[in-house]
């Protein structure tokens, strides 16, 4: 028996620990027109600049963001300009890119700093007012369509013109899509169904998948392809991202897919704009045409919400998507959450710049005030230079809300969003975050997605109303093949998007599809003009009680067609069919399985582990010494952060199983510590370590930590680093006890807290077997 000693016995009381986010970085001095509260402000485009006072970690500044509003009150959710946060450490003076102000008009304004290694800082509300504007720049005026006698007047005229429908899609990222890849099928097909297959549910007509880096990007971590430089010549197909996207192609052989990064290896910081970054970037098309036979679209050559490099996309990018057989393949970007916009002045500067970026797409187009008003948030409007540019403009992430709501930010917002797009920003194509929720209960954003599937263990899923709002779209017209009527796409009243109507018409044909949302009861008269169908029209409906219910079909006479519309409503007029309310047959919910064992025999070498939830780091099924198969983690140092500036990191690779339920039980596992330390965790509820965590290193040092706190420590001596070990940890009410190798080395009192079983490491390769979660 090894001899346990400890050499501390100290239960750290909480008023200790204080977190160490104990930052003391400053913004003040914030100016327009280098001027404290000025008035008589009388240039259209103001400038903006302030001073940022840092402290030991974090001597300069990492990143900003500008805050202006009508109000004091509104400064939460701006209503005049937002910028989004950005990376820089430039203190001004930064030019306001938000719609034209007006004189007389007074903006209250503050600023957000984060400091190059965290924290954050916000300014004093300041305020400016403005002058006389010189020729003031109109305002945009969305089309309201005229009323006769109280109804709406709608006309479809041959000779009206509009942009080309490129369809609604959804991303897949920040591991959101977790555990469907558990699901067994014929249950996990289904779900599939309701998201990609055509006619039959949402119908997304657009895939956007996360390229992962190992690292936390949002609800948990996605594995790289290339996790070390060696790797980049032979890189390695990980993760489910590659068969989502061939799942959705084999319903849908017309859907469009794309990728982009959230986190990047370790090898390729700091600098990811570098040659070594763009083979990384093509090399994750080599995975998906040789091992899956894919051929991707699009790649968004950025970072997500972290803007991008003209230079790098002109002179790495291209040229090697070309060299490598990727002509095709085409550039979006920034795919950012930031600038208003502003890549349109870049591109004014660099032609080759232009000439690569073939479509433009910036996220939380409407903002991001998650109530019945979003769909009248400011947002980030697009410009009159985008507009004018003719690229294609697309929303390029949105909405990020529970699909379970009718009202408030969800379905019925959503669709008035998507009608918005057009008719404001003449945006062509929407993507949603998420298209399914796919994570434990408790995670990050667990409540975000179109639908719900986080039981694969019993099969349970829940169909959402956004899927039907979705499909309000997607099952009445193609993309490329059907293009908007600017003149038929307006609102019902001036002053709200809630009630707005958007007409399609297929190219190559006289049909029609007109999607429309009500805020209010209305009456409609649509006028058909010569070139367009006067055929029967397929009428759907959803409303909060039932969603895409078909209605009883319309014939216009002499060329009219009359409606009256309940409030608050989507309809969707077509003369096409074939579209359905696609319906299975939904299995019981269960809880997670209890007892729980998991030897990892049942899945492929390299493939990942059942049931688990990488928070950060990967861990996949490996081969042990004698043959069989146990968990291994795999990614070998931390990598480049996503959000790094504003966004804590954990502190080390882990991984999620279980309950967040559970109480009372006793979780072991085998371990074999290769490097570093490993890490037996229960009670914890979520992305950052929340919880009871048994940690042992390879020399025997032991510690018993809490949430970030040191409970108890000590030592093994005589340990064998070089051997596999058993830990184990027992919850019995308000007890907890560790073990190793079946030696009691630490019992306490502890919280009576609940939560899932996690596995945990530095970055090295540690290994993990013959997990068991069971009530002894």
């Amino acid at each position: 028996m090894a001899i346990i000693m400890n050499y501390r016995n100290v239960l750290l009381v909480s008023l200790l620990f204080i977190y160490s986010f104990a930052y003391s970085i400053e913004v003040k001095d914030i100016k327009c027109n280098n001027i404290i509260n000025p008035s008589g402000v009388i240039t259209p485009y103001p400038f903006f600049s302030w001073t940022y006072i840092g402290d030991d970690k974090s001597p300069k500044q990492g990143g900003y963001r500008i805050l202006m509003a009508t109000s004091l009150e509104k400064l939460k959710y701006p209503d005049i300009w937002d910028t989004g946060p950005t990376s820089t450490s430039k203190m001004g003076p930064f030019k306001y890119r938000g719609a034209p102000l007006k004189t007389g008009q007074r903006v209250y304004w503050k600023v957000m700093v984060w400091g190059n290694n965290r924290g954050v800082a916000h300014s004093e509300p300041s305020w400016f007012e403005m002058g006389e504007i010189k020729n003031p720049e109109v305002v945009f005026q969305p089309h309201v369509f005229p009323k006769k006698e109280s109804v709406l007047q709608i006309e479809l005229n041959i000779s009206d013109k509009g942009r080309t429908f490129e369809g609604i899609g959804g991303v897949s990222a920040g591991a959101s899509t977790d555990l469907l890849y558990d699901y067994k099928d014929p249950i996990r097909s289904q779900i599939l169904d309701y998201l990609f297959k055509p006619k039959f549910g949402a119908g997304f007509q657009h895939l956007k998948v996360e390229m992962g880096g190992g690292e936390n990007s949002t609800c948990g971590s996605e594995p790289s392809h290339a996790i070390t430089r060696e790797e980049l010549k032979n890189p390695v197909s990980r993760g489910y991202e590659f068969w989502l996207m061939k799942e959705a192609r084999n319903r849908n052989s017309k859907i469009i897919l794309e990728y982009l990064p959230w986190s990047f290896p370790a090898y390729l910081k700091p600098n990811i704009f570098t040659s070594e970054s763009a083979e990384y970037f093509v090399s994750y098309l080599d995975v998906a045409k040789k091992e899956w036979n894919l051929d991707i679209d699009w790649v968004a050559a950025a970072e997500n919400e972290n803007y991008t490099n003209g230079d790098w996309i002109v002179n790495n990018v291209r040229p090697l998507l070309d060299e490598r057989g990727y002509k095709n393949v085409k550039i979006q970007g920034p795919d950012d959450n930031s600038g208003d916009w502003k890549i349109f002045e870049e591109f004014e500067k660099d032609n080759a710049f232009n000439n690569v970026v073939e479509a433009v797409g910036y996220h939380y187009v409407t903002g991001r005030e998650f109530n019945e008003n979003m769909v009248d948030g400011r947002g980030r409007p697009t410009t009159k230079k985008a507009k004018n540019s003719g690229k294609p403009l697309w929303a390029s992430e949105d909405w990020s809300w529970t699909g379970k709501d009718w009202g408030g930010a969800g379905a019925l917002n959503l669709a008035r969003m998507y009608n918005k797009f057009y008719i404001r920003d003449r945006i062509t194509k929407s993507l949603i975050w998420a298209p399914i929720g796919s994570i434990y209960e408790s995670v990050t954003w667990d409540k975000a997605g179109a639908m719900k599937a986080n039981s694969p263990w019993s099969g349970y899923y829940e169909v959402w109303p956004t899927i039907w709002a979705t499909a309000h779209t997607t099952q009445f017209a193609e993309p490329y093949n059907w293009q908007y009527l600017n003149n038929a796409c307006g609102l019902f009243d001036k002053k709200t998007y809630k009630g707005s109507c958007v007409t399609l018409k297929e190219k190559e044909s006289s049909n029609w599809s007109m999607i429309i949302c009500t805020e209010k009861q209305e009456e409609i008269e649509i006028k058909i003009g010569k070139g367009f169908s006067l055929s029967k029209v397929n009428v759907w409906k959803s409303d909060e009680n039932e969603q895409f219910i078909k209605q009883e079909s319309l014939i216009p006479k002499d060329g009219i067609l009359r409606l009256s519309l309940n409030a608050k409503s989507i309809y969707s007029l077509t003369t096409t069919s074939g579209q359905q309310k696609g319906t299975y047959v939904i299995p019981k919910k269960k809880a997670f399985p209890f007892p729980y064992k998991e030897d990892y025999e049942d899945r492929k070498l390299g493939d990942l582990p059942k049931y688990h939830s990488d928070q950060t780091g990967s861990f996949e099924i490996a081969l042990k010494e004698d043959g069989s198969h146990c968990l291994k983690q795999i990614v070998p140092k931390q990598g480049y952060d996503w959000m790094r500036i504003y966004r804590r990191s954990n502190i080390k690779p882990n991984t999620l199983v279980g309950d967040v339920n559970w109480e009372n039980y006793t979780c072991k596992v085998d371990v074999f510590i290769d490097e570093g330390n490993v890490e037996l965790g229960g009670h914890v509820k979520g992305s950052y370590l929340k919880g009871y965590r048994f940690q042992v290193a390879k020399n025997g040092n032991w510690k018993l930590i809490f949430d970030k706190k040191v409970l108890k420590e000590g030592v093994i001596y005589n340990f064998d680093g070089n051997q596999w070990h058993a830990l184990k940890l027992t919850f019995q009410n308000k007890e907890i006890e560790a073990f190793i190798d079946e030696v009691s080395v630490v019992k306490l009192p502890h919280k009576k807290t609940k939560g899932y079983v996690m596995l945990a490491s530095t970055y090295d390769e540690n290994l993990f077997d013959n997990l068991e979660i069971i009530n002894e």
